[in-house]
């Protein structure tokens, strides 16, 4: 391995191969580094294949070289800038203990029965003599 890539370097290499937790870069003929999935772009990341394509020029930072172990970790995320933040609803904070009010058991989706409902019924069922075997 080459030291020529040192840590908070910015290069740019070519994807030459994806995985479900990343992408290998190719930053010269004989050095590659891997782009792990946390590292690709701000914000959440399911699959990396809707990001990057084999074959792709990027701009990574190299975040750590590893020369013992033979390995280089490697950031598209650190290239790009962070996306403005967007005003978030202002939520009450939830206690941890906290009970919901009352009012919140009694609204219940259409088409969903509560356990109370059915075990109403269940009682009335029982109770019918065309029902019960013997």
């Amino acid at each position: 391995m080459t030291t020529k890539f040192e840590t908070g370097s910015v290069v740019t290499g070519k994807v030459t191969g994806i995985q479900p937790y990343g992408a290998f870069v190719a930053l010269d003929e004989e050095t590659q580094g891997l782009v792990h999935i946390s590292e690709i772009t701000h914000g959440f990341v399911k699959d990396v294949n809707e990001h990057l394509s084999v074959g792709d020029e990027v701009q990574v930072k190299v975040l750590s070289v590893d020369e013992a172990k033979g390995k280089i970790s490697l950031s598209i995320r650190a290239t790009q800038e962070a996306p403005a933040e967007q005003p978030a609803v202002a939520k009450k904070p939830r206690r941890q203990g906290s009970v919901k009010p009352a009012a919140a058991e009694e609204t219940t989706p259409a088409g969903f029965n509560t356990l109370k409902d059915k075990l109403e019924e269940w009682i009335e069922q029982s109770k019918r003599e065309d029902l019960i075997k013997k």
